[in-house]
């Protein structure tokens, strides 16, 4: 059985984020995790803040704080957001950790020794008014290739296609605003792709026929024009230092190195952050390095903008170094989550942020719409109508409205305990094997990463147990047959603990809500077999049951106005 190794994109530090990041990358990644440890699997999730760069520094002197001060105060407050998400990581580290520094300046030398890193001169933006060299996301202007007039100086956010800032039209500093700028010489650190370019060209081909399309297309897409010398150090305050016994020059003029550079390394010094808090009993090279990582399988998440760095740019660190690290196995991409048809935007605050949602509804109701509208195939727009709808449809009406209409009738009539009721019969028969195949199918997707048809498979589980319902009508069964409505309802029941224990990946605290309902005696199942789908005995007579307080409370057209009037029903101009 392999070990599973699990990470998503490193959120940026700079403000909390929006739905499109949690469902791009986080929450995703949670939901897969959840499911393989309930299906017994090893299981390692590894996620950290992306702490480097002009935007912590940019946000830093927003608020006039230290940017070592500010990014320890973010992280606990993106920690705390995730937290409410109820996502499960492993581990949840920081980029600006010394263990990134160590092994990050490791892999440099290794490159250098390696003969794919080189110093060079280069003419870059220099600002008299800031009296300082500029790096790109100093640089903001009007993109040459989609005219989105806040580009930044490393990449578009509109067109996601990768700059430099001399590519800019009508170039300004992002600091003073100044558009006095100049080009001046200056020497950083190149990462010779160019050389790498035909063993991650064979790197890729090994593994783009098991990557979703998105994944492997965009992938290929760079490979085709070609993989280009890139600049990995910056003139910064902030970021891994270049380490002066290497490039002592450099370093005392203060270059860091790009935090393209340094964030992918974190998921392995995050791995080491998790070890070195528990050395006796964790190994974080067993999961990273060598032999002793053979029988891991490597899983990344990610939106599309991300895509290039994880399938291109870091393969190539990796295979430079000349050492036996993991690489990525499957690359699970996603598409934007788009708010009405426009882009969430952390820059422009535009959209819902994580906090806000968390503000407005409890958790399983964003995990379970966001899951169940996840923009695999293409982009995906969030609006609330499509919100309140979907709310009320799955979760109130075809589960919430379940569990309580069998649990409140089966108390008014048979009390706070699991009925006795007759033999199993054919209606019985007919609902186990459905049941078994529904799970079959939910099973496959999961394990297929098809998070939309693995919500579609999970809420028809749902369905049919109203269906099952619907047909007995234990209300009417109970004036002429009370052995008859008792059966239905214990299968109902068990139908309840069938769902408690396989929505968890999806809605971990309605699950754990369900569960708690029944007093079932050493409950610890993590998962439902077919046989045990079939049949639907866990739940014996006698069992004592409670009614949970409702599951999930149905939107109202009052609460679809409010919504919209705190958020705008549509995106920004």
């Amino acid at each position: 059985m392999a070990r599973h190794l699990i990470t998503s994109a490193l959120p940026y530090i700079n403000g909390i984020k929006h739905l499109g990041n949690m469902v791009g990358s986080m929450l995703p990644a949670d939901v897969y995790a959840r499911y393989l440890r309930q299906r017994g699997h090893d299981v390692l999730y590894i996620c950290a803040t992306d702490e480097h760069g002009t935007p912590a520094e940019l946000a830093a002197k927003e608020q006039g704080v230290p940017v070592a001060e500010f990014c320890a105060t973010a992280h606990g407050a993106q920690k705390a957001v995730y937290d409410g998400f109820a996502l499960e990581f492993d581990y949840f580290g920081r980029s600006s950790s010394p263990q990134n520094v160590d092994i990050t300046q490791h892999f440099a030398r290794r490159l250098h020794e390696n003969g794919f890193i080189e110093e060079r001169a280069i003419r870059q933006v220099y600002s008299p008014a800031d009296g300082r060299f500029l790096p790109d996301r100093y640089v903001e202007g009007t993109c040459p290739h989609c005219g989105y007039d806040k580009a930044r100086g490393d990449q578009c956010e509109n067109c996601t296609r990768v700059l430099d800032p001399t590519d800019l039209i009508n170039p300004r500093s992002a600091i003073s605003g100044s558009t006095d700028l100049e080009v001046r010489e200056t020497k950083h650190l190149f990462l010779l792709q160019s050389k790498l370019q035909v063993e991650v060209e064979e790197w890729v081909a090994r593994h783009e026929a098991d990557w979703p399309q998105l994944a492997s297309s965009i992938a290929r897409k760079w490979l085709t024009e070609g993989l280009h010398d890139r600049a990995i150090t910056r003139d910064l305050d902030w970021g891994v230092p270049v380490p002066a016994d290497t490039w002592p020059e450099l370093a005392a003029e203060g270059k860091v190195f790009y935090v393209w550079f340094d964030a992918p390394i974190e998921y392995i010094a995050a791995t080491k952050e998790w070890s070195d808090e528990d050395p006796e009993n964790r190994d974080w090279k067993s999961w990273w390095y060598g032999e002793a990582a053979g029988d891991v399988r490597y899983t990344e998440f990610m939106a599309k903008d991300n895509v290039p760095f994880h399938t291109v740019m870091f393969p190539a660190t990796e295979l430079g170094v000349r050492e036996p690290w993991k690489m990525v196995d499957y690359v699970k991409a996603f598409n934007w989550l788009t708010y009405y048809g426009g882009k969430f935007s952390t820059s422009q605050k535009r959209g819902v942020f994580t906090d806000q949602a968390l503000d407005v509804l409890p958790a399983d109701y964003w995990r379970y719409f966001l899951i169940a509208n996840a923009p695999e195939s293409d982009d995906s727009s969030f609006t609330w109508e499509h919100f309140t709808a979907t709310v009320n449809k799955d979760l109130a009406d075809t589960l919430g409205n379940f569990v309580n209409r069998v649990l409140s009738f089966s108390k008014k009539r048979f009390g706070d305990e699991v009925p006795a009721g007759g033999t199993a019969g054919e209606a019985e028969t007919r609902l186990g094997e459905e049941i078994a195949r529904l799970l079959a199918e939910y099973e496959e997707q999961m394990a297929a990463l098809q998070f939309r048809k693995a919500a579609s498979a999970l809420r028809a589980l749902w369905s049919a147990g109203n269906s099952y319902l619907e047909e007995k009508a234990p209300w009417l069964e109970i004036k002429t047959d009370k052995d008859a409505a008792a059966l239905t309802l214990r299968t109902a029941m068990n139908l309840i603990h069938l769902y408690a224990v396989v929505s968890e990946p999806l809605i971990p605290t309605s699950s754990k809500a369900m569960r708690a309902a029944f007093a079932l005696p050493e409950d610890k199942a993590t998962w439902v077999t077919r046989e045990e789908a079939k049949t639907l005995t866990t739940l014996t007579p006698g069992i004592p049951f409670t009614v949970p307080p409702v599951l999930f409370a149905k939107l109202t057209d009052d609460d679809l106005a409010a919504y919209k009037e705190r958020f705008g029903g549509e995106p920004a101009a």
